[in-house]
């Protein structure tokens, strides 16, 4: 599944900002930073190449940022 250590560390990463996103969201009751947090921590089981997994999840990071209220 995880072709290099900078696949597994970039799931691990995104998925653990995925996991505090959405009990953040969940504890708020906020339905935006709860569903990127479940997008951040499924996306990586889904996506083969490494690069992509880093975009993707800066991307959604961005996101989280800019639609934080």
């Amino acid at each position: 599944m995880f072709s290099s250590p900078a696949n597994l560390i970039g799931s691990l990463l995104f998925g653990a900002v995925g996991l505090v996103a959405f009990i953040y969201g969940k504890r708020m009751v906020l339905y935006r930073p709860m569903i990127i947090g479940i997008v951040l921590m499924v996306y990586p089981y889904f996506v083969p190449q490494t690069w992509l997994i880093y975009a993707i999840g800066c991307v959604l990071c961005l996101m989280l940022y800019l639609f934080r209220s």
